[in-house]
């Protein structure tokens, strides 16, 4: 379990908005051990993830005295604290090792995350992974004309579980549309593969 807090921002790009971010944090007492920002040359939008170790200041003090920085540059932003253990649903297909992966680096505490679902469109039996556990496991089957409903099931999953994340771990499978906007901001995949 970590020690450290990571906020993550994004807001309409502009000059200073490091210095802005990293000079808050340090003049409350926040010492940054991690950052990465990015800038989208298409919608002229600035995103930036930074850990910080929070010294002896309470996190809910960051929090609120970052709300005017973040009011006065329009902001969307989110502190996490330390002790915070993310809820993710992972999807996979047939060949489960990106799944056995995660699983494992979950169980040695290298992964902090809450697994409160599995989702594959094959059955359960095609896994080889002995990791799963008691973790719920649903077996969406998909066809191009099943596509619309096997995902209403998948956000229901989502929604219900209250996950906050979904990884795609070798979900050999293309996201409609309307999936991606329902996913927007939570959804990573892990499997750096190009789908036909």
């Amino acid at each position: 379990m970590s020690d450290t807090c990571v906020l993550s921002l994004s807001c309409p790009d502009q000059a200073g908005l490091v210095a802005k971010v990293a000079g808050f944090l340090a003049e409350n007492g926040g010492n940054i051990t991690d950052a990465e920002q990015y800038n989208d040359p298409l919608t002229k939008r600035f995103f930036m993830r930074v850990e910080f170790d929070p010294g002896s200041t309470a996190p809910g003090t960051f929090r609120d005295a970052f709300a005017a920085i973040a009011d006065a540059h329009g902001m969307e932003w989110k502190l996490r604290e330390p002790g915070y253990t993310p809820k993710v649903v992972l999807m996979v297909s047939k060949l489960d090792h990106c799944l056995g992966d995660l699983l494992y680096r979950m169980r040695i505490g290298e992964l902090n995350m809450e697994v409160v679902a599995i989702i594959n469109n094959h059955p359960r039996e095609v896994l080889t992974t002995s990791l799963i556990g008691d973790i719920p496991y649903y077996h969406f089957p998909i066809t191009k004309d099943t596509k619309p409903q096997q995902e209403a099931q998948v956000k229901q999953v989502v929604t219900d579980t209250g996950a906050e994340l979904v990884v795609l771990a070798r979900y050999m499978q293309i996201l409609s549309d309307d999936m991606t906007r329902f996913l927007t901001g939570r959804c990573i995949n892990i499997h750096h593969s190009f789908l036909p």
